[in-house]
């Protein structure tokens, strides 16, 4: 008979947790769900990659193979002893030959790749 009612009063208890279970567990309290608030602070970083993209758009690739030695210094990390070793070594078939030929070093020309082109004639 003591096993009858312990057996009752766990079924009673786990009846009277559902409705308590089923609120926890609502969309507006689940933690899966964002909240409005980060919403808005993605947005802006969308816009700073689109603005990025536009100003590199707007800026036209300069060519290793035809630009001046004036303009080249102009490049991040590019100097004047860079930019006549750039010159000096022309034609380029490809951009990644400034790193090949060891005109620049790698981290000189990751921060300006987007930034050349090597044309053929």
């Amino acid at each position: 008979m003591m096993s009858m009612s312990l057996r009752a009063l766990a079924l009673f208890a786990c009846l009277a947790a559902t409705p308590v279970l089923a609120q926890s567990a609502s969309p507006a309290t689940s933690p899966m769900k964002a909240s409005p608030s980060a919403a808005p602070a993605a947005a802006p970083a969308k816009d700073t990659a689109k603005d990025a993209t536009k100003d590199t758009a707007k800026t036209p690739l300069l060519d290793l193979n035809s630009a001046t030695a004036e303009e080249l210094s102009k490049l991040k990390g590019i100097g004047d002893v860079r930019s006549a070793a750039i010159v000096k070594g022309r034609p380029y078939k490809g951009k990644d030959e400034l790193v090949q030929k060891k005109i620049i070093p790698e981290g000189v020309y990751a921060g300006i790749k987007d930034q050349i082109i090597a044309k053929q004639k």
